[in-house]
């Protein structure tokens, strides 16, 4: 296809580490992965180098991949790895069993998938009022919390709200919350990514911001975020990329007596090993068949931006997922915190 793109403004659009690192061509980077229960757990320690090449802070980066959070019983299990890993991080960052924490859920809660930070500190355990008046008890540490709202509401840069809060309430550490955009539609509301690293609000919809980070607060910040969106230029190519793998398996399978009944509507064709078959592509595509998957998104990219069309789109049933999803970061952080939710 003789066509040259203009990409001199085109990224990938995701705020997940671990997809940058697959985009790119770095190779010698250190990453920890587990399994717990079905839930994929990385641990990625990015150097300034390799940091650089993918615009990206230095730092470690927690993913947390999972399946489900409708269901009761994966709902309690991924609450249990991401309060786990949170420990992790805050021993990684050296954080006391007494020191202080501020919550801060970053967020428009009026837009459902932008909702995530504040629903989340809304189940957060707030105990600083008790230090203050009263007996704290044991097994609890001292935590505030604030839901500082979007600049396009308040007109203030959320970054400097929060450095007036913090140079009032004098946490010793902040964990902050907030909604992600995924550059693959198997992401959304299906990973949690933790970082020490800091987080700049509204990046993932392309509003930056000034960030949240240690370097400008002077203590240990670690962001949580999930993502709960993705621009129409992933939805189109993933969808392509999934049309390639169901037509080949489809071809490959039409004679298999097991997937006969089910091969059009029913069967998860993904879960099978479907080797990229490019004469497959070619016919059931054309011209667009031939391009490798980057190329692909380079095409959508140059036909969707100029009309205004990537939009940012999220899953129908939203608005249970982030209740769900907000029920995994504000408990987990309850049980990472203070040590009476253990017992």
């Amino acid at each position: 296809m003789n066509h040259d793109v203009d990409l001199k403004n085109y990224q990938i659009r995701t705020d997940l580490a671990l997809e940058s690192l697959k985009n790119s061509s770095i190779d010698e980077i250190q990453n920890v992965v587990e399994e717990k229960d079905g839930i994929i757990v990385t641990t990625t320690y990015l150097d300034s180098v390799n940091g650089k090449k993918i615009g990206r802070k230095e730092g470690t980066y927690v993913t947390i991949e999972f399946d489900d959070v409708t269901d009761h019983e994966n709902l309690n299990c991924v609450k249990k790895v991401f309060s786990e890993k949170l420990e992790f991080l805050l021993k990684e960052l050296k954080v006391k069993s007494d020191d202080m924490g501020l919550i801060i859920g970053l967020g428009n809660d009026k837009s459902t998938p932008d909702s995530l930070g504040p629903l989340s500190v809304e189940k957060v355990l707030v105990t600083n009022p008790l230090y203050l008046y009263g007996d704290l008890g044991s097994g609890y540490r001292r935590v505030c919390a604030i839901n500082p709202g979007v600049m396009g509401e308040t007109g203030i840069e959320t970054s400097d709200l929060i450095q007036h809060v913090i140079s009032c309430c004098k946490p010793n550490f902040v964990i902050v919350i907030d909604a992600l955009a995924s550059g693959s539609i198997e992401r959304v509301n299906k990973t949690i990514q933790m970082t020490d690293t800091g987080i700049a609000p509204g990046s993932g919809i392309g509003n930056k911001r000034k960030e949240i980070s240690s370097e400008l607060f002077g203590i240990p910040v670690i962001a949580v975020g999930i993502p709960t969106v993705v621009d129409a230029i992933t939805i189109v190519a993933d969808t392509i990329k999934y049309m390639r793998k169901q037509y080949t398996y489809t071809k490959q399978n039409k004679n298999n007596p097991k997937h006969r009944l089910f091969i059009s509507s029913q069967y998860n064709y993904l879960k099978e090993e479907i080797p990229n078959n490019e004469e497959d592509n070619k016919q059931l595509l054309g011209l667009v068949g031939g391009l490798e998957e980057e190329e692909v998104k380079q095409l959508l990219f140059e036909v969707l931006t100029p009309i205004g069309y990537n939009f940012m789109v999220t899953p129908k049933e939203v608005d249970f997922v982030i209740e769900k999803l907000s029920e995994v970061i504000g408990d987990g952080i309850n049980y990472a915190l203070h040590e009476s939710f253990k017992k």
